[in-house]
């Protein structure tokens, strides 16, 4: 497997990337590479402060960057040799199985929409997150910001995305898919919602249980859980705050830890050609490792593959 890493993006790069990358790359078998992406001499000179394992590391240059704060249409755009310019080009030729970044989040959308673009068929990528469970597994939370609004058709595809996530990197077999809504009755919900429920009963695609509510996001009721972008976001922060607060309390416990984005590393786009993982753009070294894990995980299911057939069938 070769993984693309934007040295280059977050908050604290190059430095922290470089620190991730090396916490990564010890993970890696000898036919593994991990591909820098960034400014060739800057990310040199921090390698010489890592213990890198030199057979799987590639330095491709990128002159530019883009900032956490530009315009992610209009930088990338004009940006053609930034590091994320660079990453989407190498995947989008099939040199790389994935490209993840912790840089400019807008910036990544853009590249995936129009670089490497949906899967046929696919009418709306989803932002997908990961909820923890008791048990130590994690659920799939999708979207969880990249559609705010959304149409009842695009839920169900949400939830098709996620099931085949759940699936084939998981490892379950058959994915329970619920709607997140306001009350469990079919009757519950928005318009959206409601619509969406008859669509959901409708299909065969995914094993679909009915609607779900907040107080199962963390249980094992669903296996994938189905929502707008908005809401989805709203949840995710909420999750990230209940880890800061336990944490000023000086309150440690193995499942609550899971709620730290740390430990997920970042958020895969479930539906375009190519593997692509989103860091949080302050993202920790131990962020950046396991967000090049996630990373290496797709590649190696061949995720993007199984959605693309799924969707063209």
């Amino acid at each position: 497997m070769r993984i693309a890493l934007d040295a280059m993006g977050g908050d604290f790069a190059p430095q922290t990337c470089l620190k991730g990358a090396a916490l990564a790359a010890h993970e890696f078998s000898e036919e593994d590479q991990l591909v820098l992406v960034g400014q060739k001499e800057v990310i040199e000179e921090q390698l010489a402060q890592h213990n890198f394992p030199a057979s799987v590391v590639e330095i491709v240059h990128a002159e530019e960057v883009i900032g956490m704060h530009e315009h992610p249409t209009k930088a990338f755009n004009q940006k053609k040799h930034s590091s994320i310019g660079i990453g989407f080009h190498l995947l989008k030729e099939e040199k790389v199985d994935a490209f993840c970044s912790a840089g400019n989040t807008g910036a990544m959308s853009v590249g995936a929409m129009f670089s490497i673009k949906p899967c046929a068929g696919v009418m709306r990528p989803g932002l997908a997150s990961f909820a923890p469970r008791e048990d130590g597994s994690f659920g799939v939370l999708i979207d969880v910001g990249a559609n705010a609004d959304v149409k009842p058709e695009m839920l169900v595809q949400f939830g098709e995305l996620g099931s085949l996530y759940a699936q084939h990197v998981f490892g379950i077999s058959q994915p329970k898919v619920g709607l997140l809504n306001l009350g469990e009755e079919e009757q519950k919900g928005t318009v959206v919602t409601q619509a969406a429920y008859k669509l959901f009963k409708e299909q065969d695609q995914v094993n679909f249980i009915g609607n779900i509510e907040g107080r199962d996001i963390f249980r094992d009721k669903a296996d994938v859980m189905v929502c707008n972008g908005y809401v989805g976001n709203v949840v995710l922060k909420m999750a990230e705050s209940i880890y800061e607060l336990l944490e000023r309390r000086n309150y440690r416990d193995p499942f609550f830890d899971n709620l730290n984005y740390e430990a997920i590393g970042g958020s895969p786009i479930l539906g375009i050609n190519g593997n692509v993982v989103i860091g949080h753009g302050a993202s920790s070294a131990l962020a950046i490792k396991n967000m090049i894990m996630q990373a290496f995980s797709m590649a190696k299911s061949g995720i993007h593959h199984k959605i693309q057939a799924a969707f063209q069938g």
